[in-house]
């Protein structure tokens, strides 16, 4: 059996002597591996590199195989990110993250947020508020989505200033001010409809949020941390 589709390279790793075993997450199949026979080839080494979208070719005797893959590159995104030590850290915070996935299920919606905001990466006044939604649709793609349609404790959908660490919904200002030393704040522009300039420090709070809950569902979990990749990035950001 086989199949053709789009995808991102999301992590690559040696096998054998030519070869290499790539991860991609595509647009209709979700986080794939494959077999690249001669990945390792001087042909082949600009292709496999993370965050590069390609074009896929899937084929395998059964489904459940590990198959193999034939790449063409559609766009070079890990070149172009090299010379900017922040984007090419959030390039690879985004595919390290891509991987908490499950493996062929396919998440298509969260694809194309994903290609969206991989056009934005030259942008570095836009693309970490990108990367901080981006991080808030992964969590929702995986079952862990925030609620911060209304307050938690009022029904309300005025002044929503924090977030539950323990629910993940959001609260007002009035109905949190007792118990603020234990919520989380929760930046404006991540409120559906909410308008207005973000501040440097509304994208802090905003990483700080999505990390919160990355950590307590995805990682804690495991006995692991966030990746340090994502760490870099973060500091990497407020130092431009």
């Amino acid at each position: 059996m086989e199949w053709t589709d789009e995808g991102i390279v999301i992590s690559v790793r040696q096998h054998g002597e030519t070869s290499a075993i790539a991860e991609v997450f595509t647009r209709a199949h979700g986080r794939v591996l494959g077999l690249v026979r001669g990945g390792r080839s001087r042909q082949m080494r600009p292709v496999l590199q993370i965050g590069n979208h390609v074009e896929v070719k899937w084929s395998a005797r059964l489904s459940e195989h590990l198959g193999n893959f034939r790449m063409e590159l559609q766009r070079g995104y890990a070149a172009s990110a090299m010379d900017d030590p922040a984007r090419l850290a959030a390039l690879s915070s985004m595919c390290s993250l891509l991987r908490l996935l499950p493996e062929r299920d396919a998440h298509s919606s969260l694809y194309e947020v994903t290609m969206f905001v991989l056009g934005f990466l030259d942008d570095v006044d836009v693309w970490p508020v990108l990367m901080v939604r981006w991080e808030m649709a992964l969590l929702d793609e995986l079952g862990y989505g925030l609620d911060l349609e209304e307050c938690a404790a009022t029904g309300s959908n005025d002044q929503l200033t924090y977030v539950s660490p323990k629910s993940g919904r959001a609260v007002s200002a009035s109905a949190g001010e007792p118990y603020k030393n234990v919520l989380l704040p929760l930046p404006g522009f991540l409120i559906k409809g909410r308008a207005g300039d973000v501040r440097l420090e509304d994208v802090r709070q905003g990483f700080d949020l999505i990390g919160f809950f990355l950590e307590k569902h995805l990682f804690t979990p495991k006995g692991e941390r966030l990746p340090e990749v994502r760490l870099r990035m973060i500091d990497l950001v407020f130092r431009l």
